[in-house]
């Protein structure tokens, strides 16, 4: 053989190039790792299967089953029904209980936290919770703590994403306003060049315009070579930024499949978009 064979990459800023070719059955994914020097290939980003997780004697998850493309992908349901429990989980906060999670082909159920984020899993909780007495560009490295080799490019990113953060720099991150403070918690999770991000209420206590700059960046990043999983509050703006959709309901995923079925599915308009 000669040289790599597989199918042309994008020209990515990141340590893992993507990018997806059709194929007979479904979809292949194609990951060329820089560092390893070969092809990974697989058909899923994200595949869950059978989850539980809770806190003490409550459960939260009971069985969830979930299967996510590479792109962008929102999770919905009514308050309560365990998103953002399995945000957490999938990002290693909360132990599984039962089931399997499997990220880019690797099972992630059994690792700490920051074995998850070693792997490409970056997590960008609700409430921000930025550091109040550092700077907007200190809060920024601490997400690049696993990568300093990657810290100036990281930054370059989150600058060139969100110019806003580059004027403030150096002020403290507990006077930026609401939506520069979204802005920061984002830029921080991208820090370390994630191959999947995880959001948790992206318009929370935000004005629709901020709200409408905020999706406006975030849709770009797929082809940066960063997946999204987000959890929103407003329905309509969550089918309208994601290319496929699942919805929770008590624990399990009760529908999934294109954003834009969801959006016209009776059973969707009805008890979440209120028509």
């Amino acid at each position: 053989m000669r040289g790599r064979r597989g199918p042309p990459t994008l020209a990515l800023p990141t340590r893992v190039r993507e990018t997806r070719v059709g194929a007979k059955r479904g979809k292949v994914f194609w990951f060329f790792s820089s560092e390893k020097n070969f092809f990974v290939v697989f058909r899923l980003l994200l595949e869950i299967s059978s989850l539980e997780a809770g806190y003490g004697s409550v459960q939260v998850l009971w069985g969830v089953d979930l299967q996510m493309s590479p792109g962008i992908a929102c999770l919905i349901g009514a308050n309560g029904v365990g998103k953002t429990t399995l945000l957490r989980t999938l990002s290693g906060l909360l132990p599984a209980r039962a089931g399997t999670i499997r990220f880019c082909g690797e099972s992630l159920e059994a690792l700490r936290a920051d074995e998850i984020l070693a792997r490409g899993v970056a997590h960008v909780p609700e409430g921000r919770r930025l550091f109040a007495s550092l700077s907007v560009e200190d809060n920024l490295l601490m997400g690049a703590y696993q990568t300093r080799s990657g810290a100036k490019r990281g930054l370059a990113r989150a600058y060139d994403l969100f110019p806003r953060l580059k004027e403030r720099r150096r002020q403290d991150a507990a006077t930026l306003s609401g939506g520069e403070q979204q802005m920061c918690a984002i830029a921080r999770g991208l820090m370390s060049e994630p191959r999947l991000l995880l959001i948790d209420e992206l318009s929370l206590g935000l004005a629709p315009r901020l709200v409408d700059e905020l999706a406006a960046s975030l849709r770009g990043l797929p082809t940066l070579g960063t997946s999204v999983l987000l959890v929103e509050q407003d329905v309509a703006t969550a089918l309208d930024l994601a290319a496929e959709g699942f919805v929770l309901d008590r624990g399990v995923v009760t529908l999934s499949g294109p954003a834009s079925a969801l959006a016209t599915d009776a059973r969707v308009r009805e008890a979440y978009l209120g028509i």
